[in-house]
């Protein structure tokens, strides 16, 4: 499903809600307020979990496509619908295939690297 200014506020329904889906495996799709996905992630620490929100946040607003999202220390879930559109929309399919990407990447720093705040508290 390609993303153009003009689809990114069409509900996805049927065959392309499904072909959709298949992109982002780790969500959990609701058919509540016309369909949205969610996911939980989860970090070593705060520091962790809100540079990822940093870095999804700098995305979101470029596209001015923002999540519902919650954090509580290390966990971060979100919530990913189109009000516009009145259910799911592919950019939000999109947001949610940036955010694994980001996940991938911190989880991937997370084994290399320790977080210097956390080093500050040792």
């Amino acid at each position: 499903i390609a993303y153009s200014a003009n689809s990114a506020a069409v509900r996805l329904i049927g065959a392309q809600l499904d072909t959709a889906l298949t992109r982002c495996p780790d969500w959990r799709y609701v058919d509540a307020r016309g369909g949205a996905i969610s996911r939980r992630y989860e970090f070593v620490d705060f520091a962790w979990a809100f540079s990822f929100m940093a870095q999804l946040a700098l995305i979101a607003e470029k596209r001015a496509h923002h999540p519902e999202w919650t954090n509580i220390y290390n966990r971060i879930d979100i919530t990913l619908t189109t009000h516009d559109a009145g259910g799911l929309t592919i950019a939000d399919i999109n947001l949610a295939i940036e955010a694994d990407i980001i996940f991938k990447i911190h989880s991937a720093q997370k084994s290399e690297l320790s977080c210097p705040a956390a080093k500050n508290q040792e």
